[in-house]
């Protein structure tokens, strides 16, 4: 893996990626030191507005970007906004300024500019900001249901979700496949793939590639 800087990494897929990325450290940028980093990463802590001019600093050969809460969790549509719009954007287009050539991002599962769905409409929004931001080479994420030891207060939702992912998921077939549940370590083994991947273009991944890629 080349120079990379990931945000996010206090989530269950940024987490996740810090312990995978064995073979090359990486630079953590994240409000918070949680004390429990794998020792080889580099930790940047500062507040989010600080992180733009951060990664102009640091140049990163590649942003990987794990940012993502819920509506819930924010309080509202506007602080949701905040984090999963602005946040991603200002860091992405800080980074492409810097000289970064390769982005990587987790979105969403169904997201589209043009949806109905506040939260898929502004994860659809972000991806095409991105894809305007011309990086060299794009890689977006879609999960679906992250399953897996999320850190912080447990989300009731969720909780049920995925005691029935084993069956919902057994129901989705041809193309409902993408809605599937995935682990969120084989999401972060595919962005670990991906760093290392090279090339260029503008590529989306769902399920089935996804854990194509971490096998």
């Amino acid at each position: 893996m080349p120079d990379a800087l990931i945000v996010g990494a206090t989530g269950m897929v940024g987490r996740s990626v810090a312990e995978q990325a064995t073979a090359q450290p990486l630079t953590i940028l994240a409000r918070r030191d949680t004390g429990d980093f794998p020792p080889q990463h580099r930790l940047q802590r500062a507040a989010p507005d600080r992180w733009p001019g951060i990664i102009a600093a640091e140049r990163p050969a590649i942003l990987i970007s794990c940012l993502g809460t819920t509506i819930r969790q924010a309080g509202s549509e506007a602080a949701f906004r905040a984090v999963d719009h602005d946040l991603v954007l200002a860091v992405a287009a800080a980074a492409k300024e810097a000289g970064t050539s390769h982005m990587i991002a987790v979105s969403s599962v169904g997201a589209a500019a043009k949806s109905r769905n506040f939260y898929l409409r502004t994860k659809g929004e972000v991806e095409e900001a991105l894809r305007g931001l011309g990086f060299g080479r794009l890689d977006i994420l879609r999960p679906g249901l992250l399953t897996g030891d999320r850190q912080g207060p447990p989300r009731l939702g969720e909780g049920i979700a995925m005691l029935a992912a084993p069956l919902t998921d057994a129901l989705m077939h041809g193309s409902l496949r993408r809605y599937r549940s995935i682990p969120g370590a084989t999401v972060a083994a595919a962005i670990v793939r991906l760093a290392g991947a090279g090339g260029s273009g503008s590529y989306v991944h769902e399920n089935d590639a996804i854990r194509a890629l971490a096998d």
